[in-house]
């Protein structure tokens, strides 16, 4: 950030994390400039209520700005509910609760004016008073500002904030033509960063289909293209090696079972723990934390080493996080209650079951068996048991699991290199956000001219 000018004079703001902030700035407590409103509205569909379309938690988690372009579910709510709730252009919506502190306060900007469209449960919806909408939204953005919101949310399980929590929240304040400068300024660099990133994620997308194809070739059809071949039964597989057997789930491994490992460790055991932001998209598991077996055993899904786990609610299950279970601490863990877990008996391989897994055939399949609304939707247990899987021998099996990590191994080096270009590219977004709506860089000195961004050089 060494281009950009600071600006003249600097004070104590009296807040820790903040630190010095430019001397003609404010610092208020978010009730004082805003409406604070946590939503109560549910998505259930009650007689006597009016039809709304309902801005859930998905809408906002996954999206930066909520315009008519989203695909709203549809709900009932009060006449009050829709008084007191309707989007309006320039507000500001924020999860207050999730399974990690990480992704508490995630927001969204409302983008245009609804007539009939609300914010639902799980959200709270910030309405502006004396503060610029996008500013206040960048603000929330600010890995700085977000900080405060992680340190105090409550839970063990689930972790949520209290309303007295974002309300007394410590924001910073430029003069209303500053902040509007700063929300433009961070539109235009954004989106230039923004471009670069769905470049290279169109690439990681090319080759992660490349990496699928030749999964999927090798799970349904084997390695020896000229063995004679018979039809399957089954759409989604096709035509299968003639030696080769079609079976359901149920005959092939159990589902979500209890971990004789973990029976055998006493309750001070340390154990790896995994929640859904440490599930991966299309394998690999994050083993960073543990826990206790005292502290998790009652309200987690327990698995174990060789275990294969996969997401089971909307939208994780659909974007392939899942995992084979290898290197766990005392060979045992706990994970989020959102995962399945499959356990292979002696004619399955848990690679080769893992590899089925993040086929489109078992995404697919199973997306259309989701039951629930709108952001809770989940795989029930049932499809798992029932899903019908191409089946060689063990010895088979073995071969085509170790042709292709070998086939693989090339592709997922360029896949890491061109992930890590991508967090390089978001810690660079992130850094330049909080730099502008915390006072370390006067956005007026930014010069136009300049269009130089770390990855377009380097990458």
């Amino acid at each position: 950030m060494s281009r950009y000018q600071k600006y003249p004079a600097y004070k104590d703001s009296g807040v820790e994390w903040i630190g010095d902030i430019p001397e003609h700035w404010e610092v208020k407590r978010l009730k004082f400039v805003s409406i604070v409103q946590p939503s109560n509205v549910d998505k259930k569909t009650n007689d006597g209520e009016f039809p709304v379309l309902l801005c859930n938690y998905s809408d906002v988690y996954n999206n930066f700005e909520i315009d008519s372009t989203l695909d709203f579910m549809q709900a009932t709510a009060t006449q009050e509910e829709i008084g007191k709730f309707h989007l309006s252009e320039g507000d500001v919506i924020v999860t207050k609760d999730s399974e990690t502190p990480y992704d508490i306060a995630v927001p969204s900007y409302v983008k245009e004016c609804f007539n009939n469209v609300i914010c639902g449960y799980h959200l709270t919806q910030i309405k502006p008073k004396t503060i610029f909408g996008k500013y206040l939204f960048r603000l929330f953005q600010s890995t700085q500002f977000n900080a405060q919101f992680i340190v105090r949310a409550n839970g063990v399980t689930r972790f949520g904030l209290p309303q007295y929590v974002i309300n007394n929240a410590f924001i910073i304040k430029p003069l209303l033509e500053e902040q509007q400068a700063i929300a433009n300024f961070l539109d235009r660099k954004t989106a230039q960063i923004d471009e670069l990133i769905a470049k290279k994620e169109s690439l990681l997308k090319k080759l992660h289909e490349k990496s699928i194809a030749l999964i999927i070739q090798a799970v349904t059809k084997g390695l020896d293209l000229s063995v004679p071949m018979k039809e399957s039964g089954v759409n989604w597989i096709g035509k299968i090696p003639e030696h080769w057997e079609v079976k359901r789930g149920r005959f092939t491994m159990q589902v979500n079972p209890q971990s004789p490992i973990m029976r055998t460790l006493n309750e001070e055991s340390e154990v790896s723990f995994i929640a859904m932001d440490a599930v991966n998209e299309y394998g690999g598991l994050c083993l960073d934390q543990t826990r206790i077996k005292s502290e998790v055993s009652g309200g987690y899904t327990e698995f174990q080493e060789g275990d294969v786990v996969v997401a089971k609610i909307t939208p994780c299950f659909e974007n392939g996080k899942g995992g084979l279970a290898i290197s766990l601490v005392n060979s045992a863990a706990f994970g989020t209650t959102e995962l399945h877990v499959l356990r292979p008996i002696e004619c399955l391989d848990n690679r080769f079951l893992f590899f089925l897994t993040i086929t489109d055939g078992f995404r697919k399949l199973g997306e259309s068996t989701m039951y629930g609304a709108g952001g809770q939707k989940r795989v029930p247990p049932e499809f798992c048991k029932n899903f019908h899987l191409p089946l060689p021998s063990i010895t088979e099996q073995r071969v085509i699991v170790k042709q292709i990590e070998k086939k693989t191994v090339m592709i997922d080096r360029q896949k890491q290199q061109i992930t890590e270009a991508i967090e390089r590219l978001k810690e660079y977004r992130s850094a330049l956000i909080t730099d502008a709506v915390t006072g370390k860089m006067d956005v007026h000195s930014y010069e136009t001219k300049e269009s130089f961004l770390p990855e377009q050089k380097r990458i």
